[in-house]
């Protein structure tokens, strides 16, 4: 009984320590695995006890089949490991973490990406029963437990409840192993300060939840991306080939709601230009479990749909803005732009599931101010000349605003003709585009529209994809290489990406996604005939952008009461002093003397001398010696002396008493100059001592 509580204290502190990669692969991924390894550790460990030589190969070896049973059954032969299952494990070893790293978290719940922690939880367990059992030394045990918990942290920090739950769990699995230690002599300060860490530890995640930092934490994961090959086709391309063949299938789209079926699916995002060519970003991830809603001001709704592929070799798959979950394939996402890219080339026979989040926008998107904080500014190249004008007399002086972007849509699709043909978007494909011939293909449209906006300080973003047919084929949509086109879209606040379409090219589905589609229909249809001076009336994003235009941050009522405190302190705080110590020395008689010892006791304590209320003037001087101020004792001993004068001589102090006495005030504030500038300044504002 002696051993099985502290054995079982040290396999559940493991077992917290596993658990605290929940915000990495969620609770239900981990928790029965970690409980199996504890428990089947612990209890071989025990078993073990008699054979103290081969105990931790047995430990070892327990865990390793409790992994196995628990994870890997699907790779065991009748439950035996099979050659498949050791080679699972070793890539546990090596290539899990890396892989959990390149993931959108929640991870998903895949062996592959999931093993190395109940192998950490294995290998603290095999530690730390050993340093128990072996070495005698309960608290020391924590120490693998402990450094699978930072480890933790350095993946994802846990935070809220779960970051309390946490630490008072392994606070308290760590005080029953402190009582269950004997103390010793020599033993003693280890065993004080053991307990350090897991007190910081605790103290730091309980102010992180009373007290949340700004920005996100540090993690690991910042720093491993999936890489891709900078040789993939980009969609954008292949635009002109694919209308060139116009009937050949691409995809298929199943949904139970024919209502809720965009009218787009964007397969890539273009965001950065540098004059020649558009470039997706290659910030990609393994899609995990699910992507959380979008913080947007606006309700989202989440919708489903269940797409085939009708080609193959299909990297790039269709998407949503907002994808939520996708089952069925493995994807890899860009989580800002919401594109799917395939590690591999898909065949023909994929179906998979898409989930996404749909802004529900009600009435109309007209006054809507823009967001500049989502992106689509990365550039546009060095513009021709013609171009800047050409922009500015697009929106005819609207500020940047999604009227203005809307004003630049119709400017767009009035004065220029869509036509099919090969692309191309370089500057000068878009100055003969734009000036010259007025005529161009849609991703020519597109580009322009982008590079224009950007000139406008409207932020805005290529989009590749695909329109939604106007009729279904059976019981889905069928898309084919006819509706594949480009189309800008505009960062609006509170309501994220929203699609326009200055070629007119997506007509077709319009009724589709009436809620986004609907709400910039409507903004279009009450676009002013004189774009001067609109007569709109201001959504609740431009109306706030506008209150606070109107109404400028009161920087002098804020900042001025602070700036006087600041004022009053630093100034105030020393002429307070040099009152104080003026009225001492005017003093009469032994007074006089009595305010020198006051002063130099003050001076001492603002540089953090310890002094207590009973010292005399000589024990001051031996305090002030071993602190390191010579200079300041010599003077404390002159003034002792004169302090003894004027309280045991039986007689007034002279003036030559009081002036001795104020010159070792002087001398004291001569050796206080050694412990440098910046002490000095601190002493001097250190409101304390003028307090008794």
């Amino acid at each position: 009984m002696t051993k099985r509580l502290p054995v079982a204290l040290v396999v559940l502190a493991a077992a917290v320590a596993g658990l605290c990669f929940t915000p990495v692969f969620g609770a239900g991924a981990l928790l029965p695995v970690i409980l199996v390894v504890a428990v089947v550790t612990g209890g071989a460990a025990l078993l073990a006890e008699p054979i103290v030589a081969w105990r931790p190969l047995v430990v070892t070896l327990a865990g390793l089949l409790a992994v196995v049973e628990v994870l890997l059954f699907p790779t065991t032969l009748a439950g035996l490991p099979t050659g498949t299952t050791f080679a699972v494990l070793a890539e546990g070893v090596t290539d899990s973490w890396q892989l959990t790293l390149q993931s959108t978290w929640p991870v998903r719940p895949d062996p592959r990406l999931v093993l190395f922690v109940p192998l950490l939880v294995l290998a603290a367990c095999a530690f730390g029963l050993e340093v128990l059992l072996r070495l005698k030394k309960p608290v020391l045990a924590l120490a693998p437990s402990f450094a699978v918990v930072v480890l933790s942290q350095v993946f994802g920090a846990v935070t809220g409840l779960a970051a309390v739950v946490a630490a008072l769990s392994y606070l308290v699995v760590a005080a029953g192993l402190f009582a269950l230690s004997r103390p010793s002599d020599e033993h003693q300060s280890a065993r004080a300060f053991l307990p350090v860490p897991l007190v910081v530890i605790a103290v730091v995640v309980v102010a992180g939840l009373l007290l949340p930092m700004p920005g996100p934490p540090y993690s690991l994961k910042q720093d491993h991306l999936v890489p891709v090959s900078a040789r993939t086709t980009s969609p954008l391309d292949d635009i002109a080939h694919r209308r060139a063949q116009p009937d050949t299938p691409v995809f298929s789209v199943r949904s139970a709601c024919d209502e809720c079926v965009p009218d787009r699916w964007p397969v890539v995002v273009l965001d950065t230009y540098d004059g020649v060519a558009w470039a997706a970003d290659s910030r990609y991830r393994r899609l995990g479990s699910e992507l959380p809603p979008p913080g947007l001001d606006v309700p989202v709704a989440r919708r489903d749909a269940v797409i085939s592929l009708r080609e193959a070799s299909t990297r790039w798959l269709p998407s949503q803005p907002w994808p939520a979950a996708v089952s069925g394939a493995e994807p890899l996402v860009e989580e800002t732009e919401g594109s799917l890219l395939a590690p591999s080339p898909l065949g023909t026979d994929t179906a998979y599931g898409l989930s996404w989040w749909e802004p529900e926008v009600g009435g109309s998107l007209d006054g809507f101010a823009i967001d500049p904080a989502l992106g689509g500014r990365d550039g546009v190249g060095t513009p021709p000349p013609g171009v800047a004008e050409l922009a500015t007399g697009a929106v005819k002086g609207v500020r940047s605003s999604f009227t203005s972007a809307l004003q630049l849509e119709r400017f767009l699709r009035e004065n220029y003709r869509r036509v099919d043909g090969p692309g191309g978007q370089s500057w000068p494909q878009l100055r003969r585009f734009l000036i010259d011939t007025k005529e161009g293909t849609s991703e020519q449209f597109a580009s322009a529209y982008v590079v224009l906006a950007r000139m406008l300080g409207i932020p805005a973003r290529l989009v590749v994809g695909y329109r939604t047919p106007e009729r279904k084929s059976g019981d889905e949509y069928v898309v084919h290489n006819d509706d594949a086109l480009a189309w800008p879209e505009v960062a609006v606040a509170g309501v994220g990406w929203v699609p326009l379409d200055p070629a007119g090219a997506a007509t077709r589905g319009t009724g589709k996604d009436g809620g986004l589609t609907a709400a910039t229909q409507n903004a279009r249809e009450r676009l002013p005939a004189d774009p001067q001076d609109p007569p709109v009336e201001p959504g609740p994003s431009a109306q706030g952008e506008q209150d606070e235009r109107d109404t400028p941050f009161p920087y002098a009522a804020v900042l001025g009461p602070v700036a006087a405190l600041l004022l009053a302190w630093l100034a105030g705080v020393p002429v307070a002093k040099w009152v104080r110590a003026r009225g001492r020395r005017r003093k009469p008689g032994s007074a006089a003397v009595h305010g020198a010892w006051l002063e130099a006791r003050d001076r001492l304590r603002e540089h953090r001398v310890p002094l207590t209320a009973g010292m005399t003037p000589l024990e001051t001087a031996h305090v002030a010696a071993g602190a390191g101020l010579p200079g300041a004792a010599a003077g404390l001993r002159t003034l002792a002396a004169a302090v003894d004068h004027a309280m045991w001589s039986g007689t007034a102090p002279g003036p030559q008493v009081r002036d001795d006495a104020w010159a070792a005030v002087r001398a004291v504030r001569r050796g206080l100059r050694a412990r440098g500038p910046a002490a000095r300044l601190r002493a001097a504002v250190d409101p304390r001592t003028l307090r008794s």
